[in-house]
Order: C-alpha cells, then structure tokens, then sequence
C-alpha cells in the first residue's frame, strides 16, 4: 500500500518536507547537534563538503572526515523536534519517495548525538564527557507510538515510587542506547549514566521565574535516585526522542554530552567552547575507529 501524500509530505523538488533533504544527501553515519551554527564547528574538521543546505533550525551538511562520509543535522531544541527529523531521516533511506512503499530492504542507521548538558550529580564534574547508557523520557511525544517492547519497566516504576510520580504527568519511560554506538565511543575518559529528557528548560527542568511547580522538590529527588547502581547522572532535552525513535525504527543511536554546568555543585565551564570542541574531535575521532 502506497503512503498518503497527507502522511509522507515532499517538496517540489522531490526532498522530504522539513529537512529539505533527499536520499542521496545523507550519510548512514550521523551526527545530531542542537545548534544549527554547531553544524560548522563539526564540519571545520571535515576533508571535504559534497552537500549542504538549511530550512527553518534544520541544517544538513554531508562530507567526510579522514575518508569517512558524515551528515551533521542540527535539530534545534526539544524532543517535538527529534519527532520530526528522526521519522524524516528514516524515510530518506527506508521509503521509495517514487513509489511511497517502504523499502523490501531495510537501511540501518548510526546516529550519535553531540550536545550539552548539566550534570545533577557532584563527580562529574564541568567539562568532562558523558555517554548515556539510558534515556529517561519525562516528556511525553513517544506516548505517541507503541512503546512497549522498548521500555524497561523495572526502572520505571522504581522511579514512579521513588519521586511520587504525579499520575497526571506522562508515564516516565526508559529507554537504553545502541550498543553498538556505545562500545565505539566508550574510553576511560567519558563517564557513563541515565539522561533525563525534559520537554521544556524552565519549569520541566525545575527552574523558577514567577510560576510554581507541580512538584518544587522533584530535582531533589531525580538526583537521588538510584536502582541497582542506575543514577540519573544529567538532565537535558533531545537524547530520550533520539533513542526511543531510534530503538522503535531499527537504528542505532548514542548521546555524547558535554557537561558545561553542574546543578549539584552550582559551578558552570569557564570555558564551555572548549569542551564542546574537544567533545566533537573525539567523537570524529571515535566514529572512524
């Protein structure tokens, strides 16, 4: 059965909707960054630029990186727009744009994000790097689909009973990374733990300007949190969309973070520039290990 057109939107042009994009411009090896002016500062590093192009915060450049083919995507902020570029980059390769079939054969994907982050626990410190085993979904847009064979229900309720879980919030689903990913980016310089994805910076991140929160002590109790040696160790926006996505499309997806802030000790990176520059060489040098 063909796709709607309604469902799978294509520009005149013939590229997918939002990104702009079509087939042969991406790599099968991606890199996410949040910020569409972060895009440049992963592909300074780049031998040579076959492709590039922006819409809206979604900006795509394709080129290699010491002989290895890359596409860094900048998705700009929040998990409605991993939505988005995660179910627009599956269908580059695993949908016939001619046809609107999905493919017979199916295209794997490794996506490894590079972003910041905050770190909730007091030894791991600023500027160092996190990979996340697990993503903690406290958002809600994966409710969306079928979740149930990506979850890890163990965690999930020892975390609804251990924070009080309001009932009127969405469920808190955990989802683990592709390990895959993981084994390539791991050394003994990146720390190691559960994200947790906020859909919001302010009060879904316990922040206080002039409303008050649901619950003005859940920070206190995400931080403390811990399951057979399982901690929530940062809290940002993208990485629990990213892995659920990628988990339920057959992809293979890690979060890299740079930790420019810790919310425990109070302190932020003097120079947090640096430590996402340094983070980008590792993980280009990691991917073409």
């Amino acid at each position: 059965m063909s796709i709607q057109h309604s469902e799978l939107i294509l520009n005149p042009d013939g590229s997918i909707y939002h990104l702009n994009l079509r087939p042969e411009h991406i790599a099968t090896d991606i890199i996410f960054v949040g910020d569409q002016y972060r895009v440049d500062k992963v592909t300074q590093h780049f031998d040579t630029i076959e492709f590039s192009t922006q819409k809206r915060e979604f900006k795509t450049t394709t080129g290699t990186y010491k002989g290895k083919r890359l596409t860094v995507i900048s998705t700009g902020i929040g998990p409605d727009n991993i939505d988005i570029v995660l179910n627009e980059l599956d269908a580059l390769v695993n949908i016939d744009f001619d046809t609107r079939k999905i493919k017979d054969n199916f295209t794997k994907l490794h996506i490894t994000r590079i972003g910041t982050s905050g770190s909730l626990q007091s030894d791991i410190p600023v500027d160092s790097f996190l990979l996340s085993t697990h993503a903690l979904d406290l958002n809600g847009m994966l409710q969306a689909y079928q979740v149930e064979e990506i979850s890890h229900p163990e965690l999930e309720q020892a975390f609804i009973e251990h924070t009080g879980w309001s009932s009127k919030k969405s469920y808190p689903l955990v989802i683990s990374n592709g390990k895959s990913l993981e084994e390539k980016l791991s050394s003994d310089k990146v720390y190691k733990g559960i994200t947790a994805t906020a859909g919001g910076f302010y009060g879904p991140q316990g922040r206080v300007l002039r409303l008050p929160l649901q619950d003005a002590n859940l920070n206190s109790k995400i931080d403390s949190f811990n399951h057979n040696n399982n901690r929530i160790t940062n809290l940002e926006m993208e990485t629990s969309a990213i892995y659920g996505l990628a988990k339920l499309l057959g992809h293979d997806a890690a979060s890299m973070n740079a930790i420019i802030a810790n919310r425990a000790n109070g302190t932020f990176s003097e120079d947090p520039y640096k430590v996402v520059n340094d983070l980008i060489l590792y993980t280009l040098e990691k991917l073409i290990e």
